[in-house]
């Protein structure tokens, strides 16, 4: 079984289709999972979301997500209210309820040998899990849990990491790359006998031209979200990523 898992698309329909073309010439795959913060942030919100439907790709809700379809509980800044605000016309009432019908998780496989697929980690959509995550940490949001693999997103840099057994894959972002590198990152998962097998993906995008689209679709704050988009790293690996 071949399972494909992309995640933080955030809006960049552009990034979306260079993954969905890469994964095409690659074989294509049994199932697609598309693991939440799908489309805020982005100039292409409803289309991300139409082409996820039209691949048959199965969706989890991240905390963007949750945000948009669900936003009683949570204080934003300003700007960010603003951004939801703009991207919540965008989809309208539709698409706004399927954001709220997106499950937390998806487990993929028998429970002898399962892939657990989740937004940030199996506690909570909000928690990062940084490669360096110390043991608390991950006792703590991963517990007793016994899946054999977790894939996840959230934290936009690709990574793999072994911890008491378990294969630990952020699979990163298709939309809006944060490790240094400006190509779009989607991960290939293999079920073999006893485990599972990851490769990540880096796929070229058209930055310009998201960068133009967020110009032109009328989102407040489209400055940060394009450099944000053109600096494709975090502020704090500033030091650590070229």
């Amino acid at each position: 079984m071949r399972i494909a898992v992309l995640s933080d698309v955030h809006g960049n329909l552009t990034g979306l289709d260079a993954c969905l073309a890469d994964l095409h010439a690659q074989g294509g795959a049994d199932v697609i999972v598309a693991a939440g913060d799908l489309c805020a942030d982005g100039p292409k919100p409803k289309k991300v979301l139409q082409r996820l439907e039209e691949v048959g790709a199965q969706a989890l809700r991240g905390n963007t997500d949750r945000y948009l379809s669900d936003p009683s509980d949570e204080l934003f800044e300003p700007l960010e209210a603003a951004q939801l605000e703009w991207t919540r016309r965008e989809l309208g009432e539709k698409w706004l309820e399927w954001l709220r019908a997106l499950p937390f998780a998806l487990r993929i496989g028998e429970p002898e040998n399962q892939l657990l697929v989740v937004h940030a980690n199996p506690s909570n959509d909000v928690e990062h899990l940084w490669p360096d995550a110390d043991d608390a940490l991950l006792e703590r949001v991963i517990g007793n849990e016994p899946a054999s693999a977790i894939a996840f997103g959230h934290l936009h840099l690709p990574y793999v990491r072994v911890w008491r057994g378990k294969l630990l894959v952020d699979v990163a972002s298709a939309g809006l790359p944060k490790d240094g590198d400006a190509r779009a990152a989607y991960a290939m998962f293999s079920e073999r006998p006893g485990g599972w097998e990851v490769k990540h993906r880096r796929v070229e995008f058209d930055v310009k031209r998201v960068a133009t689209q967020l110009s032109d679709c009328g989102i407040p704050g489209s400055d940060e979200l394009i450099a944000t988009l053109r600096r494709h790293r975090y502020k704090r690996l500033k030091g650590y990523v070229p």
